[in-house]
């Protein structure tokens, strides 16, 4: 058998050993994200059997938290009027709120617009925006998970996520994917450490409800709402 030249033994090497560290870093990112949204916070939070009914949304990808549109702790249709939006007259009952990076929001769509350079730089330094959908009693379902919180838990989630909304005055407002959403600029730095799954889990913690530590991917945050029975 020839013998392989140096020279090509060398270029194999530069291939071969960035994309084992490659790999190595995908399952070591996985590996934590599974164990680190599997440490929950607020152990001894118990859902209470008579609240206020919000729901944790998913698409299986980005997770979002639906709230009724009025309660007597929050009226939102004065952060994100219903004038944004493509449909303005319809009989919206429900606010889904979301926070995810810019780039990725307005322009991939599909995840099959997800260009590698988008990718690359909302994992280490994206700009922020809220993603707003306004519903017409959104019906329980795998996807769309019920949790009922207290009133005064209530009242936390919404003092959290009123954090992250700017003063109309000082932010811009973006069309949405459809006739029923629109964006807005928010505070804040999108990287794989602070993703728009994590944000979910940290408005969740604040208000005292159970759920995980570390939450990068959506399944770390759907684990711990039930599936509707």
């Amino acid at each position: 058998m020839a013998a392989q030249a140096p020279g090509l033994t060398r270029a194999r090497r530069w291939v071969v050993w960035p994309s084992a560290a490659l790999i190595a870093l995908v399952i070591t990112f996985f590996l934590s994200a599974w164990i680190g949204s599997s440490i929950p916070r607020n152990t001894r939070w118990v859902e209470p059997e008579q609240g206020i009914a919000i729901m944790v949304e998913t698409n299986g990808v980005h997770t979002a938290i639906v709230m009724p549109l009025v309660t007597a702790q929050k009226d939102w249709r004065a952060d994100f009027p219903t004038a944004d939006l493509a449909a303005p007259d319809s009989p919206y009952t429900h606010v889904s709120v979301s926070w995810g990076e810019k780039e990725v929001f307005l322009n991939t769509p599909t995840w099959g617009d997800l260009k590698l350079s988008t990718a690359v730089r909302a994992a280490w330094d994206g700009e922020a925006l809220l993603h707003v959908s306004h519903y017409v009693r959104p019906a329980p379902s795998p996807d769309h998970r019920v949790l009922i919180v207290r009133p005064e838990e209530y009242a936390q989630l919404v003092r959290a996520i009123e954090r992250q909304v700017m003063l109309p005055a000082n932010r811009a407002s973006y069309p949405g994917y459809a006739a029923y959403d629109a964006f807005y600029d928010a505070p804040g730095a999108y990287n794989l450490g602070n993703t728009c799954n994590q944000w979910t889990s940290n408005i969740l913690a604040e208000a005292g409800i159970k759920t995980g530590w570390w939450t990068p991917l959506a399944g770390g945050v759907m684990k711990w709402v039930p599936k509707p029975r």
